[in-house]
């Protein structure tokens, strides 16, 4: 197959798309869109009751009421696009920064390449502690729509190289509900230049019964 190099040496979208269609060809047939979005609604209702009830939730019970239900853009399938893995050849460990001023070590995998809306992107893929792919990302809602620190996505691991990255699934990490919490801020290069509006949300100002505060990255905050 034929690669095209876009400005700046990278894939052009049409190369990158096409490239990921072919690999995810050899994977397993995508759900429907009615068995997507009642996934996506049982999971959402799933998490409410959890938080809400369980014993081990990590919402603190004078915060609850008005945290819980939690609050979601509406589900958009154009935010749910394949992004084909590229595996670093150095894979390091680095400090990355967290949410309590402390320091936590993580290991890049590589990065994720996918097309979301015509544009070419990109994101530095950890690996996660669950046995997967742990992407932390900050994007134009942060702050002012969505948790200032960013948000997370997990993906389990992939025989195939292509994941299935979903933004609605996109989550606010725990330091979100209560500060003691120790949540790693995203990479530098995790920032993506447009607004993902989909995945968890603020609350609607009028209905926060706290301010919404979390400690911005030092600006030579370490990058892998």
């Amino acid at each position: 197959m034929r690669v095209t190099v876009g400005p700046g040496g990278g894939l052009s979208a049409g190369a990158l798309l096409g490239s990921l269609l072919l690999a995810a060809a050899c994977g397993p047939p995508e759900p429907d869109e009615i068995d997507y979005l009642e996934q996506l609604v049982d999971a959402r209702a799933y998490k409410d009751e959890f938080l809400k009830s369980d014993p081990e939730s990590f919402v603190p019970l004078d915060r609850r009421s008005w945290m819980v239900p939690l609050r979601y853009y509406d589900p958009d399938p154009s935010y749910r696009v394949p992004a084909r893995l590229d595996i670093a050849d150095d894979q390091p460990i680095f400090d990355i920064p967290t949410s309590t001023g402390q320091f936590r070590r993580m290991q890049r995998i590589g990065h994720l390449e996918f097309v979301l809306h015509g544009e070419p992107r990109r994101l530095t893929a950890l690996l996660s502690e669950e046995e997967g792919l742990f992407v932390p990302f900050r994007d134009d809602t942060s702050r002012s729509e969505t948790y200032p620190a960013g948000r997370y996505i997990d993906l389990p691991f992939s025989p195939t190289g292509v994941y299935d990255l979903d933004f609605n699934r996109a989550y606010h990490p725990t330091c979100y509900f209560d500060e003691q919490y120790d949540c790693p801020f995203p990479p530098p290069e995790n920032r993506l230049p447009t607004a993902i509006r989909a995945g968890e949300k603020l609350p609607p100002e009028d209905e926060r019964r706290l301010p919404i505060f979390a400690p911005e990255p030092p600006a030579d905050a370490p990058g892998p």
